[in-house]
């Protein structure tokens, strides 16, 4: 990697919340805000899977189209930045169960894989086009934005886990 790039990196990481976070929070603390993240992925990835079962959907205009196509994008965005946060989340805690609890789930990225292969064959069928590699850094490019979106608000550690707010 050349520096200029390992400097940019190390300046986003720096300055990405929670990066520099020792561990703060017990085990009863941490999980619940890894399982939010985590019951999105799921709600995310169920919606993936009904894509990926069902025939393309047909749309009248390329506009109608792209509307339908940057919603799925979107989504994908979503799940990766929940993943990402889960993942964020799990490091402000020692326990190493919520750590695993919060990598489990890394394999759905894997399978939006298939996603953009099916949307590809779908967008040839509505008569338009687009290149995988330009959802991918665009998934890249978005996902620190909607991670900072997402992220729940810190409680006073005093706080009982279930008194951490769930924003959505």
């Amino acid at each position: 990697m050349k520096p200029l790039g390992v400097a940019a990196a190390l300046l986003i990481l720096l300055g990405t919340p929670g990066a520099q976070a020792a561990p703060n929070l017990t085990a009863e603390q941490a999980l619940p805000r890894v399982e939010h993240h985590l019951h999105e992925v799921e709600q995310i990835a169920r919606h993936f899977e009904s894509v990926m079962h069902s025939g393309c959907r047909r749309f009248s205009t390329p506009d109608e189209w792209r509307t339908y196509f940057d919603g799925e994008i979107d989504q994908m965005i979503l799940m990766a930045a929940h993943l990402e946060q889960a993942w964020v989340e799990a490091k402000r805690t020692g326990d190493d169960g919520v750590r695993r609890a919060a990598k489990a789930p890394r394999r759905r990225l894997e399978d939006a894989r298939g996603l953009v292969d099916k949307l590809q064959g779908c967008a040839a069928d509505n008569g338009t086009s687009f290149d995988p590699m330009d959802v991918w850094r665009r998934v890249e490019r978005e996902v620190p934005r909607r991670r900072v979106e997402i992220a729940l608000p810190d409680t006073p550690a005093s706080a009982s886990p279930t008194a951490t707010p769930v924003a959505r």
